[in-house]
């Protein structure tokens, strides 16, 4: 694949990555179930720096990240971060706070 015939525009770059994820077989969709995120979430990456997503996208399509979005990629391969003390793994949880998690349910209706 040459990225060479990649457009500039970011609109024109992604129904560009859309067709080359087709004519390799996959989909964004099937991208977002192996990495176990909504569809949403690939969407963000359009116009969002999303370095997870790009990575993946990427490797799809057998390139480089900074390949397809160098304006978001550094020469070295690292992410051009616009808040460079964000962590890219979550370490929310990571201490004990002695708070936990509680789901969301609907109150049960009285009989």
């Amino acid at each position: 694949m040459s990225v060479i015939d990649m457009p500039t525009d970011p609109v024109r770059r992604w129904e560009w990555i859309k067709y080359q994820l087709r004519l390799q077989g996959t989909s964004m969709a099937e991208i977002a179930r192996q990495l176990k995120v909504t569809d949403r979430a690939i969407r963000i990456a359009k116009n969002t720096p999303y370095p997870r997503i790009e990575r993946s996208l990427a490797a799809a399509l057998s390139l480089e990240p900074a390949d397809i979005w160098p304006e978001r990629w550094n020469s070295d391969g690292t992410p051009h971060r616009q808040r460079p003390t964000r962590s890219e793994v979550n370490t929310s949880f990571s201490k004990d706070t002695g708070l936990h998690q509680v789901g969301h349910r609907k109150a049960a209706r009285s009989a």
